[in-house]
């Protein structure tokens, strides 16, 4: 194995690496709702139209606002 290709794989592990704790970070914030949100349309509602990640989110915060839920504030 040259050191060529060794340097290669390190690299390719790192980014691996990468990908899995940005998933990771993006699922323990929540980050990820919007995707989850466009896969569960896709699958139960494919005739309805798929929001915007801007308008998803302004809805999201819109909706918090008038169910604050179990927040502490």
């Amino acid at each position: 194995m040259s050191a060529r290709t060794g340097g290669a794989g390190l690299l390719a592990r790192a980014q691996e690496g990468a990908r899995t704790v940005r998933w990771f970070v993006r699922g323990v914030t929540r980050e990820d709702r919007y995707d989850r949100y466009v896969d569960h349309l896709r699958r139960t509602h494919p005739d309805e139209p798929i929001p915007t990640e801007r308008d998803f989110w302004r809805e999201h915060y819109v909706e918090m606002g008038r169910n604050p839920g179990t927040r502490c504030c």
